[in-house]
């Protein structure tokens, strides 16, 4: 068992992110429990490896704290930092600065998606059943009429009882989506090759073709990362093989869609579209997407927003700890998992 005294030696850290992700995510609380567990090297924290006060910081540091904003950690920083053992990401992508350099020396690596993953899962569940009682457009057509029409006279495909939900992707957060839908009177497919049959039916739900997931679905959520293979993975041809009135909600990436085919078939009415990420994610002022009163376009709102930052910064701290303790993260990410992770 690790030492537990107090005056075990705290491995030296610096944290390395924007000002405003430090601001945003870390609260002096959450700084003090950082403090606890590791000596926090003082000034600023550091958004350019190239200046006198972040190559004094990095010379002794064992630890990087990172969030929005870390520059890339590349073999440069690196040399500047001959001490440096482990990452701690207070978000979820470590895409952004985690280097080949990184994986190569050894460096361990932890990060906090476990805990943007609830958020957006949370919003999904809520867009499903959202979508399956019309909640927008009725309420959109009740503030136009004031009149509320017979509630018998709703029509029968309105509602959540047994429609069919399918997941694309069993990612961390498809994963959580599968997880929350369980006390529904939902069907749940499932589409991810690297997802055995044996595997999916352990999830609860049952494992089909990409083919299949689109057309027997009332509604899509895609939850695949954006890699090369994916990109443009939602084509014409599965959009426009989805149910009249189906749904497509996307959390992931909005390059994973064909956002022309999409347009396209929203503009025909076929089915609805509940977006948070588009491509580009600010789309432009005169895009027809804005015009689609089909499509919900929401400003990739999903994720950890508010208080739920806080979320990011306990799960970051609890990960400090483990490590400063020699007890190993909880939330590793491994390098030969890169290929599957957003």
């Amino acid at each position: 068992m690790p030492s537990t005294s107090p005056d075990r030696r705290r491995p030296r850290a610096a944290l390395a992110m924007s000002r405003e992700a430090a601001a945003a995510v870390l609260s002096p609380d959450s700084l003090a429990a950082l403090a606890a567990s590791c000596a926090l090297a003082p000034g600023p924290v550091i958004d350019d490896f190239t200046t006198g006060p972040a190559r004094a910081a990095l010379a002794d540091a064992e630890l990087l704290i990172t969030g929005w904003g870390c520059p890339p950690v590349h073999a440069g920083v690196l040399a500047d930092a001959p001490a440096l053992r482990a990452v701690v990401h207070t978000a979820g992508s470590v895409r952004g600065h985690v280097t080949e350099a990184c994986w190569d020396q050894g460096i361990e690596v932890s990060s906090a998606a476990a805990a943007n993953a609830l958020p957006v899962a949370e919003y999904t569940v809520a867009m499903i059943l959202l979508s399956g009682k019309r909640v927008l457009e009725r309420a959109r057509d009740f503030r136009a009429s004031r009149r509320r029409d017979a509630w018998l006279a709703t029509p029968p495909d309105v509602g959540n009882y047994r429609r069919t939900v399918g997941i694309l992707s069993a990612s961390l957060i498809g994963r959580r989506v599968i997880e929350l839908l369980r006390p529904y009177d939902l069907g749940v497919l499932l589409h991810d090759p690297y997802v055995s049959e044996a595997e999916a039916a352990a999830l609860g739900v049952r494992s089909v073709t990409l083919d299949g997931l689109f057309a027997e679905s009332d509604v899509v959520s895609v939850h695949t990362p954006l890699l090369p293979a994916t990109t443009g993975l939602v084509s014409r041809g599965l959009l426009s093989s989805m149910r009249p009135d189906g749904v497509l909600i996307n959390t992931s990436r909005g390059a994973v869609v064909d956002q022309d085919a999409l347009t396209d078939v929203l503009r025909r009415g076929r089915i609805r579209a509940v977006l948070d990420v588009t491509d580009p994610d600010a789309l432009p002022a005169g895009h027809p997407l804005w015009d689609c009163d089909n499509a919900l376009i929401t400003p990739h709102l999903a994720g950890s927003q508010g208080n739920e930052l806080r979320r990011l910064a306990d799960l970051a701290v609890a990960e400090v700890a483990r490590w400063a303790a020699g007890d190993g993260f909880a939330h590793p990410v491994r390098r030969e998992r890169l290929a599957f992770l957003a």
